[in-house]
């Protein structure tokens, strides 16, 4: 790499948010293999090292495969608190303090875990988590492609039994073909309770995707957004609104979004004035961390450490965290600026 030293010591220095990380996805493969034994999987390796080559996928296709395998295995509410842990473990290595999971209960309850269990379990999992130094917050996943039952199902365990911490509702899984508008008296509904609008949109599909998050979803934040960078219009309304977008780079690249890093939408959009915010979607299956989809994309735009410290304090913006945690973290963002300077 050729980041200048400060930029390289701030990012490994500084305390972090998350805003975009997926429950299965965050499994390592030490954790997907203690699952696979569990479960006695025919499908995911029981080795820790052939895991890591089971999780490389060629397109979004195979990486829908493969998250789908791993899926597979959380049928108990151990799996989850396991993931939890695991995840817990992961960030606060990095110095990530605070991070909103996704999770998709309608799948978990269809894999048979029962609701009540899945909010045990969460609970559980977030005590865990604060004992690594990480604080979690849930967002609520609509899985797309699953429709309206989908939709009907997330909506009512959120207003029913919300867990501690539930922050969100948000609209993931397949884009392209479904359509963003039929959702929309579900996150109504949703926000009309205290929660946030946070649905996927341009990654799968094009701007129009977008555009209807803001329209009809009236997306808080958009997770991915980087296919906004096709409508001129589009990237004007983002950065007058100051929409915050949950750029997941190596996301973006592995599932054939882009190209590479250095193609990546995300220096345009930086350079725009949008309200960029750095994240890793599923950092293991992606071979990624917080701290690497960092040291990428400053690498790859030569950004300087202004720049940086502006990503990071960003994330902490956007976010739904409580206004004393959001000081705090911010404070020592600033901390570690000073000290690289």
């Amino acid at each position: 790499m050729t980041l200048h030293p400060a930029v390289a010591a701030f990012i490994a220095d500084a305390p972090k948010a998350e805003l975009h990380l997926h429950l299965v996805g965050s499994a390592s493969a030490a954790t997907v293999a203690r699952l696979a034994r569990r479960h006695g999987s025919p499908v995911v390796p029981h080795d820790e090292q052939l895991v890591v080559d089971h999780l490389r996928f060629v397109d979004f296709p195979h990486f829908i495969d493969v998250y789908s395998g791993v899926n597979a295995l959380v049928t108990e509410p151990i799996d989850v608190v396991d993931l939890i842990d695991g995840a817990a473990r992961d960030l606060a290595r990095q110095h990530v303090r605070y991070a909103e999971m996704a999770i998709t209960p309608y799948d978990n309850v269809l894999a048979g875990i029962a609701y009540a269990e899945l909010v045990d379990a969460l609970a559980d999992g977030r005590r865990l988590a604060r004992g690594h130094g990480v604080e979690f917050a849930w967002i609520y996943d609509i899985a797309g492609e699953r429709g309206l039952p989908a939709a009907e199902a997330t909506l009512r365990f959120a207003l029913e039994r919300p867990p501690d911490g539930l922050v969100g509702f948000g609209l993931a899984g397949a884009e392209a073909g479904v359509g963003r508008s039929r959702f929309a008296p579900y996150f109504d509904t949703a926000r009309a309770v205290g929660l946030r609008s946070v649905p996927h949109a341009g990654e799968g599909d094009g701007p129009a995707s977008v555009w209807c998050a803001l329209g009809y979803l009236r997306a808080d934040r958009i997770g991915h957004g980087v296919r906004a960078v096709e409508d001129d219009r589009l990237v004007t309304h983002l950065v007058e609104r100051q929409i915050p977008l949950e750029v997941c780079p190596s996301s973006n690249v592995c599932t054939g979004v882009v190209p590479s890093i250095a193609a990546h939408p995300i220096g345009t959009l930086i350079d725009a004035g949008a309200f960029v915010t750095v994240n890793t979607d599923d950092p293991p299956m992606f071979s990624t961390t917080l701290t690497d989809e960092y040291l990428r994309v400053a690498d790859a735009f030569s950004l300087d450490l202004d720049t940086v410290v502006a990503l990071h304090r960003n994330a902490v913006t956007a976010s739904f965290m409580p206004d004393t945690l959001r000081v705090e973290l911010l404070t020592g963002i600033d901390d570690a600026a000073a000290r690289c300077r």
